[in-house]
C-alpha cells in the first residue's frame, strides 16, 4: 500500500527511535526535562523568537495561541479556508469564547486591505479585533506558499492597529525549503508561530509554539489548563530534535516527488491538476471521468494507493519521507490504469 493521504503518516526514522530510547528525561511540568528544554531552545533560535513551548499537536498549539492572545468576546480575522477555521472543531469558539471572521483569499493569501477594512472600530455594538491569523503553507490551497510580501503587508496593518498576528505554520519548513526564505524570515512577520514536527519533518508526535518570553509563560499555563502538561516528555521531544537537525533540508525531495506526480497524472486523459504545485501536495480533479472523489478513491484503494478527498470531485495526494521515487512512478501507473478503465 502506498499511502499519500498525508505527511502525518510518516513513521519515525531509526535515528528518532534511538533518540527516544536514549532520551534524558525529567518532569516537564516542573520544568525539569532537559530534552524538552533543548528542543524548545533550538526551535526558538531557528525562528528568531525569545522562547518556545512544546505542545502535543498543531491544533493544540493554535488554540493555546488564540487563548493566550485573546479575551472572550474578541473577534479573530482569518482566511476563509484556513485550517484554524475549517478543521479544528470550532475550538476557538468552544474554548476561547471568540468569534472567527473569515476573509476570502487567493491561494490562501488575504488582501491586506480586506484585513484593514475588517478591523472593528471602537463601538459598543462590535467585538474587538483581538487577533489576525495567517497560514503558511496553506493546506486547503494545496500546499500553496503565502508570499512573504503578503505577510509583511498584513503585519504592517496589524501593527498600525496594535493587533497581534499568529502564524499557523504547520508546514512552514516546507515553505522555507521551496522558497529559499528562512523560517526565521517568515516568523519575523508575525508575533507568534506554531509549526508541526509530525508532518513533513517526520517526528511521531508534537508541535512547537514560539513567541516572546512573556507570551510563552502565559501559553504554558494554557497548555496546563488544556491537559497538555506532560511529565517525562523528553521521550517524544527527542525525535523532534532529530527532525529539526536532520529533516528540514530533505523536504525538497518531497517537493520534487510532488511535481513529478503532478506531471504524470496531469498527462492522463480525464484528470486535471488543480492549481500550482509548490510544495508536497497535489490536487487532482476526477470529474471529467464521471467520478466523485470518494468513488475514485475507492478504486485507488483497490489498486493499493491511499489518498484523501478534498472536495466533491477533488482528491489530495501528499508526498512525504516514506514515499520514494519508484513508488511515485507506481502511483502514476496505477492511476493511469484506473482512468483508462473509466474512459
Amino acid at each position: 500500500m502506498i499511502d499519500l493521504r498525508s505527511d502525518t503518516v510518516t513513521k519515525p526514522t531509526s535515528a528518532m527511535r534511538q533518540a527516544a530510547f536514549e532520551a534524558e528525561v525529567g518532569d516537564d511540568v516542573y520544568g525539569e526535562d532537559p530534552t524538552v528544554q533543548r528542543l524548545e531552545a533550538k526551535a526558538a533560535e531557528m525562528l528568531g523568537k525569545d522562547a518556545a513551548l512544546f505542545v502535543t499537536s498543531g491544533t493544540q498549539g493554535n488554540q493555546i495561541s488564540v487563548l493566550t492572545h485573546c479575551q472572550p468576546g474578541n473577534e479573530v480575522l482569518l482566511e476563509e479556508s484556513s485550517h484554524l477555521f475549517l478543521y479544528e472543531g470550532a475550538s476557538m469558539s468552544a474554548f476561547a469564547g471568540v468569534q472567527p471572521r473569515t476573509i476570502p483569499g487567493v491561494r490562501g493569501a488575504m488582501n491586506p486591505e480586506d484585513i484593514r477594512a475588517a478591523i472593528r472600530p471602537e463601538d459598543v455594538h462590535f467585538p474587538e479585533t483581538g487577533l489576525i491569523c495567517v497560514e503558511n503553507t496553506h493546506n486547503k490551497a494545496g500546499g500553496a506558499i503565502v508570499p512573504l510580501e503578503n505577510m509583511q503587508a498584513i503585519y504592517d496593518v496589524a501593527r498600525t492597529h496594535n493587533i497581534p498576528v499568529h502564524l499557523d505554520g504547520a508546514r512552514l519548513f516546507n515553505a522555507a525549503a521551496a522558497s529559499g526564505i528562512s523560517v526565521k524570515r517568515y516568523a519575523d512577520q508575525v508575533d507568534t508561530v506554531q509549526f508541526c514536527l509530525s508532518k513533513g519533518l517526520g517526528a511521531p508526535v508534537g508541535s512547537v509554539i514560539a513567541g516572546s518570553a512573556e507570551f510563552i509563560t502565559k501559553a504554558r499555563k494554557w497548555r496546563k489548563r488544556l491537559g497538555g502538561g506532560l511529565r517525562q516528555v523528553g521521550i517524544i521531544a527527542a525525535p523532534g530534535l532529530v527532525a529539526l537537525n536532520d529533516m528540514t533540508d530533505r523536504l525538497t525531495v518531497d517537493h520534487t516527488h510532488a511535481r513529478r506526480l503532478a506531471e504524470g497524472i496531469g498527462n492522463i486523459q480525464g484528470l486535471e491538476i488543480e492549481g500550482k504545485v509548490e510544495t508536497n501536495m497535489v490536487l487532482v480533479n476526477v470529474g471529467r471521468l464521471g467520478q466523485t472523489a470518494e468513488e475514485f478513491l475507492e478504486r485507488m484503494k483497490e489498486a493499493d494507493v491511499l489518498a484523501n478527498p478534498f472536495g466533491p470531485q477533488t482528491i489530495r495526494l501528499v508526498t512525504h519521507y516514506d514515499v520514494n521515487e519508484q513508488e511515485i512512478e507506481k502511483v502514476i501507473e496505477r492511476v493511469n490504469d484506473i482512468a483508462a478503465s473509466l474512459r
